[in-house]
């Protein structure tokens, strides 16, 4: 599945972009940047933190740092995410095919003309290792006391970053293991595991309950309970969604108000 960016100076573009992008089951997750400087910094902070980026919304006519011009500095990435431009100048549309855009949507965008720009995104994206063999079992060597213990991956709760370490949380325990939390959710990737916070990975298989709680989301994993992000309410509520749609009822699992239909086990 693909991780894209949108990025538009005009917050309702924007917004109606990232929203259409949502509906499409291609897409994994969604992030949006209000104009070019902005996107450029959550870029530079995504390779930094080795979050993996597949393709880029990205509009035109922007002040500060236009679209064009932020496409000439993706082009200097190490592994530089496709571009999509979408806006509504035909003018420009040498310019970006020179710059190897996928595909070039006018303003209003249809629905149609974006479900084709994602197939055409899709097709250009291989397919990474950790996804294609989600039924392989991970474990995770943890030193004590002179002793190793191998955690396995079906065990964690949840994963909380602690400067270069992470926490595993599990029903036995927590355990610090020396690896940053974006290497831990790219080799996770594909085995239930979605990021909730900028600092915590959770395992969907352990999450009982999602509920607003007086206006922040928050999730029920294992017997903890956790914070979801602004950043990241959206994808975490359609991902739980999109999974536990069609599962029956498990008796005495709670229920979030947010999905009085479906049980989250």
């Amino acid at each position: 599945m693909l991780r894209v960016l949108a990025v538009d100076d005009e917050v309702p573009a924007l917004e109606e972009i990232a929203y259409l992008l949502r509906q499409d089951p291609r897409i994994e997750h969604v992030s949006t940047a209000v104009g070019g400087v902005t996107a450029l910094q959550d870029m530079v902070q995504m390779i930094g933190t080795g979050e993996r980026l597949d393709g880029v919304f990205l509009d035109i006519r922007m002040p500060g740092l236009d679209g064009l011009d932020l496409a000439r500095l993706i082009a200097g990435f190490p592994d530089p995410p496709r571009l999509v431009f979408v806006t509504a100048h035909e003018e420009c549309a040498v310019q970006a095919f020179e710059l190897e855009a996928v595909d070039y949507l006018l303003k209003p965008i249809r629905a149609d003309r974006l479900a084709e720009a994602v197939r055409r995104l899709e097709a250009l994206i291989p397919a990474t290792p950790a996804a294609a063999d989600p039924v392989a079992e991970d474990v995770i060597p943890v030193e004590l006391a002179g002793r190793t213990r191998f955690v396995p991956q079906q065990a964690v709760w949840f994963a909380e970053a602690q400067g270069d370490y992470v926490r595993l949380h599990t029903d036995e325990g927590s355990y610090l293991v020396r690896m940053p939390l974006a290497a831990l959710e790219r080799r996770w990737a594909g085995s239930g595991f979605i990021r909730v916070h900028r600092s915590t990975l959770v395992s969907v298989r352990h999450v009982s309950e999602l509920r607003f709680d007086g206006g922040r989301v928050m999730l029920r994993v294992g017997t903890e309970t956790l914070p979801v992000s602004r950043r990241h309410t959206r994808q975490v509520r359609e991902r739980l969604i999109r999974q536990f749609r069609d599962r029956p009822a498990v008796p005495g699992v709670a229920r979030g108000r947010s999905l009085p239909s479906a049980a989250l086990r």
